[in-house]
């Protein structure tokens, strides 16, 4: 079990960057571990610190609100490149719960769903709007609201597609496998009736 997704109210990472990959999100030469601890300090870890390994006071991620945010506004195709679950990983390790953006790199999809992260893909319109309103109020609270497939910022809603599958393990905080457990009283049950036949 996770963490459940219902409404999640937070500050905003700014970085509406095309082409973030997914070695810029977590460096390949921290990838020597399977477990998840530790990766939120390693996130973006190359734009974060210089080479002596101080913040880079320049980047989102070390200014408020980045260094709080829970809600990632990104570019075009976020997370391609290579195929590695350590990415969501280093982002829920940090704190962040969605990441918007107007596309996502198809693997980086499937791991993040995996793991708990919601991906919101916008089309061109209100994706540009709602930059517009990130850009003009760096301290505004953006609320996005799953079950109703929603985002609320600034007096502005915006509407987003979601696998409805994908929804549900998401609200209950589960993964496929999870989900599956969930219902182990029904296929004992369906199993049993089965071999009665």
């Amino acid at each position: 079990m996770r963490e459940p997704y219902n409404t999640v109210t937070g500050k905003v990472l700014y970085l509406p960057i095309d082409n973030i990959d997914t070695d810029q999100i977590i460096p390949a030469r921290f990838l020597k571990t399977v477990t998840k601890e530790g990766f939120g300090e390693l996130l973006f870890h190359d734009h974060r610190y210089d080479e002596e390994g101080n913040p880079n006071q320049e980047f989102a991620i070390n200014q408020y609100p980045g260094n709080v945010a829970e809600i990632l506004f990104a570019g075009d195709n976020f997370g391609c490149g290579s195929s590695r679950e350590h990415a969501p990983w280093a982002l829920t390790g940090y704190g962040i719960r969605t990441v918007i953006a107007p596309s996502f790199a198809n693997i980086f999809k499937n791991n993040s769903a995996k793991n708990g992260l919601l991906l919101i893909e916008l089309d061109e319109q209100p994706y540009q709007a709602l930059k517009q309103i990130v850009e003009n109020n760096k301290d505004v609270d953006v609320t996005v609201d799953l079950p109703r497939q929603q985002i609320h910022a600034d007096g502005s809603d915006f509407s987003f597609e979601i696998y409805p599958f994908l929804k549900t393990c998401l609200i209950k905080g589960v993964d496929e496998f999870g989900y599956l457990l969930n219902l182990s009283d029904r296929i004992k049950a369906f199993e049993s009736a089965r071999g009665e036949r």
